[in-house]
């Protein structure tokens, strides 16, 4: 297989939990034509998971994906979710997906029945790398301790012998806090090689994910994929923040970064993308999208020259940390 560090060397994939119908119906030709565009411009890491639409993501990234050489791009699906043949009323940010039912099981036999179901939905023989899916407070309250518990018995010590056997090329977390992954980097039985960490090391929030995660990460050469750059669209006028309704005092941040990017003739996309990817701890951002233009902008973003100044005053605005890395050009 091609060397995975040179597939990601542009330092982005292609999130898909949008392509699951996430708060939206969309349609099956828009979702196809996403991936194809991320395909023809050169993406090579592809993001998913079973949760994302019920499958309904998984099975609309490998339509594309399964034209394709199997070498030549870079996988990363999830588990801890486990799709059910039985339906159910859908409701939340996958309503418009499959209907069927979803189960929480982060053993040692659902985590092996999960990667068997995603790669017959993905139309592949295998994952580069699997995340472990969601064992984090803001899905499950105080009781995400009890289940990361499930988790490191079962889901991680799978992953870790995946990994041993050279099926998987490495693994982790896949969640929206830090604490998880901060937990997991302190293991010694099991350490996750690669994480995903959503909406928590973006230009909007980034500030607890430098005290403990990156840090870590960077000392123990674990990887970090960033998701959610945009923390769910409100970055760039969008409706959500961190999958639900935008606090008052980040519209106010939001409203203060974009009068510092007018100033200095700077896009907040470009801004974000850059300062994500900015940090030697992260081996990727993935943008998620349904719309074939936005690949096209995201991947200009990634190249716009933006002034030192810009990042001066973030900085002296108190918008960004003074700990965080810039971007160099």
């Amino acid at each position: 297989m091609a060397e995975l560090q040179e597939l990601l060397k542009d330092k982005i994939g292609f999130g898909t939990a949008p392509l699951g119908n996430m708060f939206r119906d969309i349609p099956q030709d828009e979702a196809l034509a996403t991936v194809q565009a991320a395909w023809d411009q050169g993406i090579r890491y592809f993001d998913t998971a079973p949760f994302y639409g019920a499958g309904l993501a998984e099975e609309r990234l490998g339509e594309v994906l399964s034209s394709y050489r199997r070498d030549d791009y870079v996988l990363s699906s999830k588990v801890g979710r486990v799709v059910e043949a039985e339906t159910e009323k859908k409701e939340g940010l996958f309503e418009h997906g499959h209907p069927y039912k979803i189960t929480t099981d982060y053993s040692a036999d659902a985590t092996k029945r999960s990667i068997e179901d995603s790669l017959n939905r993905l139309k592949t023989d295998r994952l580069d790398f699997v995340f472990v899916h969601d064992t984090s407070p803001d899905f499950y309250g105080d009781q995400w301790i009890s289940l990361f518990d499930q988790a490191r018995q079962g889901a991680f010590r799978v992953l870790a012998q995946l990994q041993d056997e050279g099926v998987i090329s490495g693994w982790g977390l896949g969640v929206n806090t830090t604490e998880p992954i901060e937990l997991a980097l302190d293991l010694e039985e099991t350490t996750p090689t690669m994480s995903l960490s959503a909406t928590q090391y973006t230009l909007l929030q980034h500030e607890h994910a430098l005290q403990r995660m990156m840090p870590k990460a960077a000392e123990q050469g674990a990887g970090i994929v960033v998701g959610g750059p945009f923390n769910s669209g409100a970055l760039l006028g969008g409706e959500h923040f961190d999958y639900a309704e935008i606090p008052e005092h980040i519209a106010q941040k939001i409203k203060a970064l974009r009068e510092v990017a007018a100033r200095h003739g700077v896009s907040l996309k470009s801004a974000a993308l850059q300062f994500s990817t900015a940090h030697p701890a992260v081996t990727a951002v993935i943008p998620g999208s349904s719309r074939p233009e936005r690949i096209t902008e995201d991947l200009q973003a990634l190249k716009e020259e933006i002034p030192a100044a810009f990042w001066a005053e973030l900085r002296e605005q108190d918008l960004i940390s003074a700990q965080a890395p810039l971007p160099q050009h």
